[in-house]
């Protein structure tokens, strides 16, 4: 199994939330035998959505491809005025571009959704993710991580158990048959 771990994050710092999270997840998901690639919005190269190109990006082929070839997905992104950040977005957009294959888009791909906020409304986020993931013909699991950032680290800057415990089961629900 081959999961994509989508970092929507605008945060190139090591220490930042969304490399910390990207970096557990992948430790969490290869001790369980489970092939993982991190896409990061930061690193992608991907342009501003426009279909009136006349040639597709190679940038947005490899993502469509990285995004097509993993068997499911996590999106994490941090809440920007109600939502994912936009161009976490955008790149979702891009997946217009496999309309008219025979399984267009992320038809069938099972999709956890994490958010984090600096207050208690991350679930906005994980509504706004959750929408788009539909609207792209995938199944998005029935847990997702909402996240108040502030409970997220302990002192020593380590993920609480919590979110350890939730960041598992969320892991775990991806290769389970529901």
């Amino acid at each position: 199994m081959k999961v994509l771990i989508f970092n929507g994050a605008l945060d190139r710092r090591a220490d930042a939330t969304s490399e910390r999270i990207s970096n557990f997840l992948s430790t969490l998901l290869q001790a369980n035998a489970v092939e993982t690639e991190i896409f990061k919005v930061t690193d992608s190269g991907i342009p501003l959505f426009d279909l009136s190109l006349s040639k597709t990006p190679i940038a947005v082929e490899r993502m469509n491809q990285i995004f097509r070839d993993a068997d499911a997905h996590i999106w994490l992104s941090p809440l920007y005025h109600g939502s994912m950040t936009g161009v976490m977005k955008n790149c979702l957009d891009w997946l217009e571009c496999t309309a008219k294959l025979p399984n267009p888009y992320l038809s069938h791909k099972k999709v956890g959704l994490v958010c984090w906020g600096d207050g208690v409304q991350a679930m906005q986020g994980i509504n706004a993710m959750d929408a788009v993931a539909k609207a792209l013909r995938a199944w998005t699991l029935p847990f997702s991580v909402p996240i108040q950032r502030g409970d997220l680290f302990t002192p020593e800057g380590t993920l609480t158990q919590k979110y350890q415990e939730r960041f598992t089961l969320l892991t775990q629900l991806l290769w389970t048959k529901i």
